[in-house]
């Protein structure tokens, strides 16, 4: 009895407070053209767009929004030096260029840029920790910006 009491109040404290999982993104359009590809973001994008049943056209005859991938670059800069000249610290980019316009509109938006960064302490003695370290935060780095173009394109109104 007092287990149910217990998970009762758990349940009532949960919902009170406004937990709600995320769930699918609500998209105002139902087909896409994606012009332009991308080595990293394309693929996961389409996936991400049919999971939010947004169906990806092969042609932009019929489709509500066009997408345009301009590029995609990562960069790694040296961010700081120990006394003696090695590297200590790594600074790594993702960015993400690409434009859109709606069914009935002339003009292309401007050009946007999604981009994430991520620092990492490098050492020459753990060689391959490092580098599977670099490679996690690369993915990492492309999830957030697929995330927030995907948030990006849910604002979007018809």
């Amino acid at each position: 009895m007092f287990r149910g009491f217990f998970y009762l109040c758990l349940l009532a404290l949960v919902t009170s407070c406004g937990f709600q999982l995320r769930g699918a993104a609500n998209i105002a359009f139902d087909n896409i053209f994606i012009q332009g590809s991308t080595l990293t973001i394309s693929k996961n994008l389409v996936k991400s767009l049919e999971l939010n049943d947004v169906k990806v056209l092969p042609s932009a005859v019929n489709a509500d929004l066009l997408l345009e991938l301009m590029g995609e670059e990562s960069e790694k800069r040296i961010l700081s030096l120990s006394g003696s000249g090695l590297v200590n610290e790594f600074e790594l980019f993702y960015r993400v260029h690409y434009r859109t316009r709606q069914v009935g509109a002339a003009l292309w938006s401007p050009v946007q840029t999604i981009e994430a960064r991520r620092d990492f302490s490098y050492s020459d003695a753990n060689l391959l920790a490092k580098q599977g370290e670099e490679k996690r935060l690369n993915e990492n780095m492309q999830a957030d910006v697929l995330s927030n173009l995907m948030r990006r394109l849910s604002a979007l109104k018809k």
